[in-house]
């Protein structure tokens, strides 16, 4: 398995360096969403779960595809696309998720809260992790530690010192802001905010979510519908190189490598503050 810089998967350097890697192709990647995004009309198909899906999709996958091949030759890759056309991949303990685009719902109303999402795993943790925004023109880095940075799609990844570090904060004894998913609510979403001392909440779309709690806008962030591993690995990346966390029911953190699930991820919460956490388990009963 060929790896940046020949260093050990879990090496703290070498986080950085698979999301440097990650940062630049998803950068690149960004150039054929965008041109789709900016033309008057978008084809959409359904995929057999009739989800949506595009041009930009596809070309976007094409793109990553074809980079970490090159750039990292015999890491396994799991992509949203190519699974839905039910190519088979065998994963081992280091692996790369991709979501050409995380929110098609959002990239075909032209909100702009839509992402493309690389992370790496690696014993069933993400270790490092891209979230661009190609329309805001906002990456989030999660290596070893986490940083913001505006660039446009197709430029040049600036360096680490021109990047903003970002950390979660700790929880506001005024009461947490929550953010939720614009696309897919719940009444279990609810249920779980209404328990929780919210003082805010907002919405958003895509791994955006994710990423205001890593940076410290948020503080807690609920998942209880369905979600595959390539949805979440790259935000949670990012967010626990920001110092949060995500759990699942039983309180532990959420694992990826799923294979006999098909990468389906159970409910969830991210959370920034640790010492803010509250119990999912007694919703899902």
């Amino acid at each position: 398995m060929a790896e940046p810089n020949g260093a050990s998967p879990v090496a703290a350097s070498n986080r950085d360096a698979f999301a440097e890697t990650f940062a630049e192709i998803a950068l690149e990647a960004a150039v054929p969403v965008m041109a789709v995004y900016a033309a008057t009309t978008i084809e959409v198909h359904r995929k057999p779960d009739l989800s949506p899906v595009t041009e930009a999709d596809e070309a976007a996958e094409a793109v990553i595809l074809k980079c970490l091949a090159a750039k990292l030759p015999g890491v396994p890759v799991l992509s949203e696309e190519a699974a839905a056309r039910g190519e088979r991949v065998t994963i081992g303990s280091t692996f790369v998720l991709v979501d050409p685009i995380d929110g098609t719902r959002e990239f075909l109303s032209r909100n702009g809260e839509f992402t493309i999402n690389i992370g790496l795993v690696v014993d069933g943790e993400p270790r490092a992790g891209v979230v661009y925004a190609p329309a805001l023109q906002k990456l989030w880095i999660g290596g070893a530690s986490a940083a913001l940075c505006t660039v446009a799609p197709g430029g040049r990844l600036p360096p680490a010192h021109e990047r903003k570090p970002v950390h979660i904060r700790k929880a506001p004894s005024q009461g947490l802001t929550a953010v939720a998913s614009r696309s897919h609510s719940d009444p279990e979403t609810e249920t779980f905010l209404a328990g929780l001392p919210i003082a805010e909440r907002h919405s958003a779309g895509s791994s955006l979510k994710f990423c205001a709690v890593a940076e410290g806008s948020a503080d807690v962030y609920p998942r209880f519908g369905v979600t595959m591993e390539w949805d979440t690995a790259a935000g949670d990346a990012v967010l626990r190189a920001a110092g949060g966390t995500v759990r699942v029911a039983d309180g532990s953190p959420l694992r990826y490598g799923k294979a006999e699930a098909q990468f389906r991820n159970g409910a969830f919460v991210a959370w920034g503050d640790a010492s803010a956490i509250r119990g999912i388990s007694s919703i899902l009963r």
